[in-house]
């Protein structure tokens, strides 16, 4: 579904006001379109709760499930594996992060090509951060994919996957400027991309913001917000100021010594998560990508707090 026109004409008929993303505001009686993205486990504990949680999310029909892909290729063999066999197991298309950084392009071209031969169809296609973090700096290498653009025409050259690519509302932290953030955006999608999929972004009318831009820009793709549930306020404000991502002030509120209560945690994270997609629902959005963590108890939560229902989602062609 592309959803960019519509929101345009909306918005040529009356600018709406930031959304209201207070707790316990009213739902939107609308079906909704979800996906899941994991992360390779390392050992046995984390193996079992890999599988708990994608069994358990699974009854939500998901359009795909995708595993990530490990810094320099250090998961590459799991993530493929764990790919194939959600698909074969769990009978959802999988979907397998790849990257390309630090890599020749014969080795990747290798790995996308393994990839199809197992039978997996959707690439999450991504640059990837350099060894030191998502801000040190990035130096291509000559006989690699500079850029994500270049690795995702790539990939369409040698085989016809489906590939999603990345999006950042509040401009990645090493881009020029919001304007060639939002050039790189629409180079990938030239390239071949037919869906982009958001950094976790707590501010909807940054949302709206990046969305219009897009329109403007020619951006027909579906745009994807992804919601990444708050099982650790510490742990997500350090990475958010890492990857550029803002919280807002009121939610550094809310979340004050939060982490030393779980429960209380947790409730608030379905809560907040619930709120925040109710606000995107009334820009129009009607697919989410959720960043699980390998977790099942929030994102089942919000997934029954938003209304989705991924088969009457098909049938809406979303």
């Amino acid at each position: 579904m592309n959803i960019q026109p519509d929101l345009a004409l909306e918005r040529t008929r009356r600018r709406r006001k930031e959304p209201d993303v207070a707790l316990g505001a009213t739902a939107i009686p609308s079906q909704v379109a979800v996906s899941f993205e994991f992360f390779p486990p390392k050992d046995p504990r984390q193996e079992t709760s890999f599988w708990t949680a994608a069994t358990c999310l699974r009854r939500w029909n998901p359009t795909f499930m995708s595993v990530t892909y490990g810094a320099g290729g250090s998961t590459r063999g799991a993530t493929g594996d764990l790919v194939v066999t959600l698909q074969q197991r769990l009978g959802v298309a999988g979907a397998a992060h790849l990257t390309s950084i630090g890599a020749r392009r014969d080795e990747v071209d290798a790995v996308a090509d393994a990839y199809w031969a197992t039978g997996i169809r959707h690439i999450v296609a991504l640059r990837g951060d350099p060894p030191r973090g998502v801000a040190a700096r990035y130096t291509p290498r000559r006989d690699g994919y500079p850029f994500a653009d270049a690795l995702v025409a790539g990939l369409k050259r040698r085989h016809d996957f489906e590939i999603s690519v990345a999006a950042y509302p509040e401009v990645h932290p090493q881009a020029a400027s919001a304007a060639a953030d939002l050039d790189h955006l629409k180079r990938k999608i030239d390239a071949g991309a037919s869906r982009a999929i958001t950094q976790f972004c707590f501010d909807p009318a940054a949302m709206e913001r990046f969305l219009d831009r897009a329109s403007a820009a020619g951006i027909s793709v579906p745009i994807v917000p992804g919601i990444l549930p708050i099982s650790n306020f510490t742990r997500l404000a350090a990475f958010a100021e890492a990857c550029g991502a803002r919280i807002p002030l009121d939610l550094h509120t809310q979340c004050e010594g939060i982490d030393t209560e779980p429960e209380r945690r947790d409730r608030f994270a379905v809560a907040f998560a619930i709120a925040q997609c109710r606000a995107l629902q009334k820009l129009g959005i009607r697919q989410f990508h959720f960043y699980t963590l390998n977790r099942a108890d929030l994102v089942e939560g919000i997934c029954a707090g938003i209304g989705a229902d991924t088969e009457q989602a098909r049938r809406m062609h979303i």
